[in-house]
């Protein structure tokens, strides 16, 4: 299989190499060419993805922001075979499948929406690896629900980066529910870590202050286009998020200990509830 990928990234990177690693022939775009050489020194990479190559190419994965995916399957869409499936590795869905959606149906390739649910707080290709997506979930939005042929094709195509589950769904409800499963987290963490305390909280901090602000180190660019371009779903897992901390802030303040026992009561039983 020949595989085009669009970004050397943290999750492009890491693509690269697990389909390399399984034997197959990777054909990369990147801007920044000291890394594609490396790339390709480093046998992750065995040529470029451009309008000569693009043809060949069986499976194509789009691992930069969804403004630039969009662009770059804009351009280069009347090069891609009938025969390429075509997918996005972006954080948001909305955005990316409603513009590559029409793309793909105007060409007469195959285009799916899809969301790696793995990564790490550092970015880039030195932070790539091949067991990257080992075990973890995968989200698919293919442009029709039921068609089980398209399906199983993602998942022979991905099969090399063995990947633990796949779930499918609607760019609506992705973008919905992601808001709270990773783009909130984000949020959160990088506006605790601003308190004056964290500048001296060597020596007093365990696994909670860690697990907390862990993804407090992020990609400030890529993030605030996420966050920017779902941003209604944001800004109601803010809302509501709020509302809890204010409930929390009053009962301390008001030195109202049952309340409070019951809100964390709450929080318990429903963490106890969805992660079982």
């Amino acid at each position: 299989m020949t595989v085009g990928i669009l970004g050397l990234g943290l999750i492009g990177g890491s693509l690269a190499r697990a389909y390399a690693k399984a034997g197959h022939r990777v054909l990369a775009c990147e801007q920044d060419e000291s890394m594609l050489m490396f790339a390709q020194l480093a046998g992750v990479c065995h040529g470029v993805l451009d309008v000569n190559t693009i043809p060949s190419c069986d499976l194509i994965l789009l691992c930069i922001y969804a403004g630039g995916s969009g662009d770059w399957l804009e351009t280069n869409g009347k090069y891609i075979s009938p025969n390429t499936l075509v997918m996005d590795c972006c954080g948001i869905k909305s955005e990316i499948c409603n513009r590559c959606f029409p793309i793909a149906e105007r060409y007469g390739f195959t285009f799916v929406g899809g969301h790696p649910m793995a990564g790490s707080h550092n970015s880039g290709f030195k932070y790539s690896r091949s067991n990257l997506f080992q075990g973890a979930p995968m989200v698919l939005v293919p442009p029709r629900y039921d068609d089980a042929q398209l399906l199983e094709r993602c998942q022979d195509a991905l099969a090399p980066c063995r990947f633990g589950s796949f779930s499918v769904t609607t760019a609506q409800e992705h973008d919905r529910i992601i808001a709270f499963t990773s783009q909130m987290p984000h949020i959160v963490s990088n506006a605790f870590i601003k308190s004056p305390t964290a500048l001296t909280h060597k020596g007093f901090s365990a696994g909670s202050y860690k697990d907390l602000t862990r993804v407090a180190w992020l990609n400030p660019e890529m993030w605030a286009e996420l966050f920017l371009s779902n941003r209604e779903n944001v800004l109601s897992e803010l809302d509501q998020y709020i509302g809890a901390l204010n409930q929390y802030r009053t009962a301390i303040m008001e030195k109202d200990e049952e309340t409070l026992i019951s809100l964390l009561d709450e929080g318990r039983k429903r963490k106890e509830e969805v992660d079982g």
